[in-house]
């Protein structure tokens, strides 16, 4: 077996967005980074992905409709969010997902219309589950979504409970522009794998969310929250990462722009 893993091999040719760390540029759908955040909504970005081409304006608000009017979970998807209600979100985000294949009309259809209806279908409900999983681990009860907000300003809306803030509804979906696609990386590849079996967009994506869950991927925040809390001061950083690299631990967050890894990292 090669010992780089699959460095340097062609796995699959993409459309969908290109990630240059080395140069510092992220392209989605043709686009730079900077053409896109803070310029076009999530909802344009994922039309760009999933059609190849921006939406015109008519596009666009049949769009907004479509998405808006898929929010609400089933009762099935809810009962599982109540019963993670504990659990770490990502979690509570993986055993929802498995539900949301419940009211598709044909879930094993993997045609490329009925993939887009999964795709609209999984990107409205993905803010109710992490909305709801928020307000239920913290004591309080889930708000229905609405449809006359966009999906960002609604997200706000269903964890908080008021008139989202305008400014902080297009920070967050300035911010989900800027990580709707980064390339080959662990969890996108997962999907990719269980996508190539002919199996359907629920379970690709359900074992994305298992795959991005772990601390070499998605995961590492959490442990580089603690790295700094460790460190405490910027004058204690150096001497911190050579006693931690030469006792041959890891340094987490440190990776690629298209993976999230620790370093050293023989197994990303």
């Amino acid at each position: 077996m090669k010992k780089g893993g699959l460095d340097g091999v062609v796995a699959a040719q993409t459309r969908l967005s290109h990630v240059d760390g080395q140069a510092g540029e992220l392209i989605i759908g043709g686009y730079q980074l900077r053409e896109l955040a803070g310029r076009v909504s999530f909802e344009e970005a994922a039309h760009l992905l999933w059609r190849g081409a921006l939406p015109s304006r008519d596009e666009l608000a049949g769009l907004q409709r479509e998405i808006a009017a898929l929010r609400v979970l089933p009762d099935e998807a809810m009962r599982v969010v109540r019963a993670a209600a504990k659990s770490p979100p990502i979690d509570a985000l993986r055993m929802a997902c498995a539900t949301l294949s419940l009211d598709l009309p044909h879930p094993d259809d993997i045609s490329p219309s009925a993939d887009i209806q999964a795709a609209k279908l999984l990107t409205a409900r993905f803010p109710t589950i992490v909305a709801a999983h928020a307000r239920l681990s913290a004591g309080r009860e889930p708000i229905p979504p609405r449809t006359d907000l966009p999906l960002a300003a609604n997200f706000l809306y269903m964890v908080h409970g008021k008139e989202p803030d305008s400014v902080a509804a297009r920070a967050i979906d300035s911010y989900w522009v800027t990580v709707i696609d980064h390339g080959m990386n662990a969890s996108t590849f997962t999907a990719r794998v269980i996508a190539s079996t002919r199996s359907d967009m629920v379970s690709a994506v359900t074992g994305a969310i298992g795959a991005l869950k772990g601390p070499l991927h998605g995961g590492a925040p959490g442990p580089v929250l603690d790295m700094l809390k460790d460190i405490k001061s910027a004058d204690r950083a150096e001497p911190w990462v050579r006693n931690e690299l030469a006792a041959g631990r890891r340094i987490m967050g440190f990776a690629t722009a298209s993976t999230k890894c620790a370093i050293p990292a023989p197994t990303c």
